[in-house]
């Protein structure tokens, strides 16, 4: 059986380079996105991954929500990539930043 990952930021740059070498090794990849965002595929599209993944939406500042996620996904690996991405509004928000950075 497969290995199961769950990856919040799937669609920046470490996600999608992440996604493409755990999917070579066969993983089965969950990818979080931003409830409230557009769906961004190019990186993906770019490595040719966009349509082996699994898509779920997780709000990263909603405790239950992501509970729920992984919960159901029941993921053997998750890694966190999500976060703030845009420095400076990271420097006018730093409590906002801190959250869901971490």
């Amino acid at each position: 059986m497969s290995k199961r990952a769950l990856i919040t930021g799937i669609t920046g740059q470490d996600g999608a380079y992440l996604t493409k070498l755990l999917l070579d090794k066969k993983y089965e990849v969950y990818g979080a996105f931003r409830r409230t965002s557009d769906l961004h595929l190019n990186r993906l599209k770019c490595l040719d991954v966009d349509d082996k993944i699994k898509y779920v939406s997780v709000e990263l500042l909603e405790f239950t929500n992501i509970y729920k996620v992984i919960e159901r996904i029941q993921p053997d690996e998750l890694y966190n990539l999500g976060a703030q991405s845009f420095v400076g509004l990271s420097f006018e928000e730093p409590i906002f930043t801190a959250d869901v950075t971490g």
